[in-house]
């Protein structure tokens, strides 16, 4: 089965302390299980999709948290630390799940990708909410356990539990 990597939500506003909505020291723990990842992915010829929460003013999500990743701004940029190079797919997003209002889907079909194997934050609101999309739309999904991170450790805990015995997510350990 084909497989793509998927990386969620790594961009400045969660990533680095001081950004809107900073998810905290554990950040710094996943960021190299990403780079190697990415490296796995690159060596095996595997797509490997981006996912940035990117927002409007005014955004209906400003509602739940303070304003972050407004679009055209350095919160929304790609971490450097783990930047996209040519060939990758960046997709902007502005809800939780990367397949809700983008062409995410499409593109991962055009490249005959079955599986997605998911890293980045945050585990129990956007890897969570991508993963469950992607399991309604027939994707198998894999989520690397040292490459996922909440602001929350009950609730990535409890979302893991989720993806796993919900969703049938795999759990890379």
């Amino acid at each position: 089965m084909k497989r793509a990597l998927v990386v969620v939500d790594m961009i400045e506003d969660f990533v680095h302390e001081g950004g809107a909505l900073y998810c905290g020291p554990s950040m710094a723990r996943i960021v190299p299980v990403i780079q190697e990842e990415i490296a796995r992915a690159r060596a095996a010829a595997e797509p490997i999709v981006y996912l940035t929460d990117n927002h409007l003013p005014g955004d209906a999500e400003f509602q739940m948290f303070p304003p972050h990743a407004l679009a055209g701004t350095k919160g929304a940029e790609i971490v450097p630390e783990l930047a996209p190079l040519k060939g990758d797919v960046v997709i902007p997003k502005r809800r939780y799940s990367g397949f809700f209002g983008t062409d995410l889907d499409i593109t991962l079909r055009e490249r005959g990708v079955e599986t997605l194997r998911l890293v980045g934050d945050c585990t129990n609101i956007c890897v969570l909410y991508t993963a469950a999309d992607a399991r309604n739309l027939g994707y198998a999904v894999e989520v690397v356990e040292k490459g996922v991170t909440s602001f929350d450790e009950e609730a990535h805990r409890n979302a893991l539990r989720e993806l796993e015995r919900t969703l049938g997510a795999k759990i890379l350990r």
